[in-house]
């Protein structure tokens, strides 16, 4: 069955600019009620004005995701305003470009306790309220990168990696209690026009921009409404992300190789090589205030067609190349085995 989202209660980190900024834009026009987190509160303010001008309640909570206790405050207020949490979105996120023996430590700390530690405590505060409501729906914000890889973010690899295996692992105890009516999401989207690749912090020597295809924000929006609404376990957003999973599931080799060289072809410029900066990691940064980051993902759809339809045809060949060769190499083996046996 189901949920109805009007008057529902939505709690949404990462909330001060893209997919969160947008998200909170989209339940309030559904009629939810949403308490927007992030560290910078001058946005979250704004998006609170948004929202009431959509006709929704709102209250802005400003949180570090890796303080603890600023998570369970986010948590208490919350509830202590609207007297309830239906849905708990942990979309916040952050990450740093660079060869991982060329990152500082404490940058790569930065990115997974920020990314994995804050979606622990963000699952921790909801679950807890959850489990005494008897209901609730928590949306964790994965990557097409929980299942695969990509060179120069290995930080933020490893943390989406953790956040899937977390998501996994709190849908079989939930189970098990038999908490029937609290689900665990899990959104893997591929590339996604909003500030984040502005504010990534960069050690690579090379400037960071959306590797295409992109998609809008708020089409990663209209799935946690979805989600909140029919509840399911894992989600891709974006068709590039489920075509690439299911290549790796066939040639993980190949795909490993395929996805290295676009991300260093298309991941980073060639020709920009801006400062060492820890971007947003240790404070929040003024610019990308916004929902987009200005990559394209609104009025891309045409190019992201034709690219989602260009993977669509090269993936099958390479396959198939990849399966000949093997069959190739299996009949040669055969044959050297038939002349040693005769000649013997």
């Amino acid at each position: 069955m189901p949920r109805k989202l009007r008057d529902s209660v939505v709690v949404i980190t990462g909330a001060s600019s893209g997919i969160g900024r947008a998200a909170a834009l989209t339940f309030a026009r559904h009629g939810a009620a949403v308490v927007v987190a992030a560290r910078r509160a001058e946005l979250l303010h704004e998006v609170v004005q948004e929202c009431e001008r959509a006709g929704a309640q709102a209250l802005a909570v400003p949180t570090d995701m890796a303080d603890e206790q600023a998570v369970q405050e986010l948590a208490r207020r919350a509830l202590e305003h609207f007297g309830r949490i239906d849905t708990w979105i942990n979309n916040h996120g952050v990450t740093s470009f660079g060869y991982f023996d060329e990152t500082p430590m404490e940058d790569f700390r930065r990115v997974i306790e920020v990314d994995f530690f804050g979606t622990v405590y963000g699952c921790r505060a909801a679950l807890q309220i959850f489990q005494e409501q008897g209901a609730g729906v928590l949306i964790n914000m994965g990557s097409m990168v929980s299942l695969l890889s990509e060179p120069f973010v290995s930080s933020y690899v490893s943390a989406k990696h953790a956040v899937r295996g977390l998501s996994m692992s709190l849908r079989q105890e939930l189970m098990l209690k038999g908490h029937k009516n609290i689900h665990v999401c899990t959104v893997m989207p591929a590339t996604i026009d909003t500030p984040f690749f502005q504010h990534a912090a960069n050690f690579l020597g090379r400037a960071a921009k959306a590797m295409p295809p992109v998609y809008s924000a708020e089409r990663v929006a209209e799935t946690y409404v979805s989600l909140a609404r029919r509840p399911r376990r894992e989600v891709f957003v974006g068709n590039v992300a489920r075509q690439m999973w299911m290549q790796f599931l066939m040639a993980p080799g190949l795909t490993e190789r395929q996805i290295a060289i676009m991300t260093d072809r298309l991941h980073v410029f060639q020709d920009q090589h801006p400062p060492a900066t820890s971007g947003n990691l240790l404070e929040p940064m003024a610019e990308g205030s916004g929902v987009s980051g200005g990559w394209g993902g609104r009025t891309g759809e045409q190019r992201r067609r034709m690219a989602t339809a260009g993977l669509a045809a090269i993936v099958p060949a390479l396959l198939t190349w990849r399966w000949y060769q093997r069959r190739l190499a299996a009949r040669s083996t055969a044959w050297g085995k038939l002349t040693r046996r005769f000649a013997g």
